[in-house]
């Protein structure tokens, strides 16, 4: 039996997504003007008015994409094109959706805002002089931190910036009011949250929008050209419903998990270094054992059947600490070692017992290699 402790990565496919996109599996082109057609069209908008009444958009502000990444990059790229001062606003933590498309801007001038040990944004000044765009993810994917993303846009606004925000690891955690946060642009992905893997979702202003970065049919206001998949959007839009109406219970519960599970930790095994602090997502605990190797951690524990990750989890590579963990200033004797663990709505409080109960023996072996 696996004990699954990754839901920063990915959730399993909830019911009701299933249930959706089997209900729409059939559906044809959504854009063609005969009976199959339209039938196809009501379904796509079914489910693009429940997310803008779920996120606090208009329906023609939600554009469906493949992913949380491609959202990312349509509205880095699209906002940059459309401004004019070449000048770019963003972090040292952000996930490589953002970041690399970042480093990716022909000619710009990137401006970083700083961020404390724990990896909460520290000083929003840089906001206070215009970009052509300001881009600052919700919720860190590695430690969870929960950044001031409404003073972060009153900033940015206030300088006539336009502000994307990478809500990866918030949607279906957190509320989302796109209006009452007056964002331009909001990522989000559908396997986050318990939809389908391969569909995620961009809300978008209709002024300054994104200028297109790809081209084709001109679907989703030419946004984001390409046949949109309505079953998976309607599964989509149904987890995005299950999930948002569970926060206020599930938040309360697996927090209270997630804490047995820090303070178990804290208790049993020297030489603990925390990562994570308030304000932060319930789901998330980033974890340092100096003197072990993170990959070593995840093999051991995957040996016994208890699934986590490194703090890099996004991403694969050689074994070094992530980018998150070297701008909170982690040093790499304490960052080698970290771990992810992010619970969800499946996450029992057998599955935490199980892991206190393996994890100090886990510690101590990778410790005397």
């Amino acid at each position: 039996m696996s004990r699954y402790f990754d839901y920063a990565a990915t959730q399993p496919m909830r019911q009701v997504a299933i249930d959706a996109w089997v209900a729409a599996s059939g559906a044809v082109n959504s854009g063609a003007q005969y009976a199959s057609g339209r039938r196809a069209r009501s379904v796509l908008d079914d489910a693009r008015e429940k997310v803008a009444e779920l996120l606090g958009c208009e329906p023609i502000e939600v554009i469906f994409t493949s992913s949380g990444t491609e959202a990312d990059n349509i509205a880095i790229q699209g906002l940059y094109k459309a401004g004019n001062t070449n000048r770019v606003i963003s972090t040292p933590i952000e996930h490589p959706a953002v970041r690399d498309t970042v480093a990716q801007l022909k000619g710009a001038q990137v401006d970083l805002l700083p961020v404390d040990r724990h990896s909460h944004v520290s000083d929003l000044s840089l906001l206070d002089t215009p970009a052509d765009v300001a881009t600052c993810m919700w919720a860190n994917n590695e430690t969870g931190a929960i950044q001031p993303i409404a003073e972060f846009a009153a900033r940015a606004q206030a300088a006539g910036t336009p502000v994307h925000v990478d809500a990866v690891q918030v949607a279906g955690k957190l509320p989302i009011n796109f209006h009452e946060l007056g964002l331009t642009t909001l990522a989000a992905s559908a396997h986050k949250f318990g939809g389908p893997r391969g569909i995620g979702l961009l809300l978008a202003k209709r002024s300054p929008a994104p200028q297109p970065i790809a081209y084709g049919g001109g679907q989703e206001r030419g946004i984001r050209p390409g046949t949109v998949d309505v079953a998976s959007a309607s599964a989509l839009a149904a987890a995005l419903e299950e999930s948002i109406a569970e926060i206020p219970s599930e938040s309360q519960r697996v927090g209270r998990l997630r804490d047995a599970l820090r303070a178990g930790i804290v208790s049993s095994i020297d030489n603990v270094v925390l990562n994570s602090s308030e304000p932060m997502l319930p789901s998330h605990l980033h974890v340092s054992f100096p003197g072990t190797d993170g990959d070593s951690l995840i093999m051991l524990l995957d040996s016994l059947g208890i699934e986590a990750s490194t703090g890099s989890a996004c991403h694969s590579g050689v074994n070094r600490m992530s980018h998150v963990l070297e701008a909170m200033n982690v040093s790499e004797a304490d960052g080698i070692g970290s771990l992810r663990f992010t619970l969800g709505r499946n996450t029992t409080q057998e599955d935490v017992d199980f892991v206190l109960q393996e994890l100090p023996a886990v510690v101590a072996r990778a410790r005397s290699v």
